[in-house]
């Protein structure tokens, strides 16, 4: 049985590593948008927390980052 992970404060979530990772690859909005299916606002709210990607969304997102679902939702920083 999987072990149940508890969000520390210290632990860094979503919105704020979906925005550095853009930031390194020095992506604007809309060519990350492009690049896996949805709009500039769609990374935005996601950027900001006002709304969460469906699963088919981060599976892209990792792909396209080369990262993986742990470390892109924060519950690991590798």
């Amino acid at each position: 049985v999987g072990k149940i992970i508890r969000r520390t404060n210290s632990m860094r979530q979503f919105p704020e590593i979906l925005h550095e990772l853009r930031l390194e690859k020095k992506l604007a909005l809309q060519k990350l948008g492009d690049y896996i299916g949805v709009s500039d606002t769609a990374i935005m709210k996601w950027e900001s927390g006002k709304a969460e990607p469906k699963l088919s969304y981060i599976i892209a997102l990792c792909s396209f980052f080369d990262v993986s679902a742990d470390y892109l939702l924060g519950l690991k920083d590798f």
